[in-house]
């Protein structure tokens, strides 16, 4: 258990968010007892009591035979509750709108944690339609256009990975270093990023930072089937995309009093 601000962190309440994040994670694969507490490193009587507290309280769900665990319905509270109280995402998604009705392309919101980006808005594409919603999906940072137009907005030396290897989503994502950093290198002198099928095979992103708060942590952008993306079509959406940005950048500071969370 590490301290913060003296204060130490109750071992309970960090295991109950593991729990909750490694249930949330796996999504449609259900969990047995003994894989979570192998999992998790706890003892086997000790996830049982948790798991069953969860259950009563409906934050953890579990089938007629009482074997299998996932997510409950309760756990919907805290991802609505983040996104209706956040000031920049009320902000942004009418400018999610007016992008999506001026490309007809899928439009996208996302925030920086650590080294993945969380994607908080979407707007589908008019041409295509996908059955899950992003909204809540981590993507690693390194392999599409939000997180590259993000990491290009620190340093080298910045950037949030250790020595451990870059995953790869795609034949295309950079999974060298090098690559990535030059790349990154590029996002920073064009003002924009792009993502040729680094995260979905066949979708290409271009992805936008927001500068209207430090340290940057959002980012907007544009994904486009590459079947269709023609060298004016591509001009259109880095045109349409630059002015979003540049009128939700616009937008006046948070009032007094409204707080401007990090």
């Amino acid at each position: 258990m590490q301290e913060r601000r003296g204060v130490r962190g109750v071992k309970s309440a960090a295991r109950t968010v593991a729990l909750l994040e490694l249930l949330a994670g796996r999504g449609e694969e259900p969990s047995r007892l003994d894989q979570l507490a192998q999992d998790l490193g706890v003892p086997r009587s000790s996830m049982y009591q948790l798991l069953q507290t969860l259950v009563d309280s409906g934050w953890v769900r579990t089938d007629a035979t009482g074997s299998l665990y996932g997510i409950g319905i309760r756990a919907l509270l805290t991802g609505t509750g983040y996104l209706d109280g956040d000031r920049r995402i009320r902000l942004v998604r009418p400018y999610l709108d007016e992008a999506s009705d001026a490309l007809g392309e899928t439009i996208h919101m996302a925030r920086l944690d650590g080294r993945d980006v969380v994607y908080l808005a979407t707007r589908e594409s008019h041409e295509y339609l996908r059955t899950i919603s992003r909204v809540g999906r981590r993507v690693p940072a390194h392999a599409g256009a939000l997180g590259k137009a993000l990491l290009a907005e620190r340093t080298d030396g910045e950037l949030p990975f250790g020595d451990g290897p870059l995953t790869a989503l795609t034949e295309n994502t950079h999974t060298d270093r090098a690559a990535l950093l030059a790349d990154l290198a590029g996002v920073r002198e064009r003002g924009y990023s792009i993502d040729r099928e680094e995260t979905v095979p066949g979708i290409a992103g271009f992805g936008f930072a927001l500068r209207y708060g430090t340290p940057v942590v959002d980012a907007i952008s544009c994904s486009v089937p590459v079947a269709r993306l023609t060298p004016e079509h591509e001009a259109r959406v880095v045109a349409v995309m630059r002015d979003v940005r540049a009128r939700i950048e616009s937008r006046p500071p948070p009032m007094s009093g409204e707080p401007d969370w990090r």
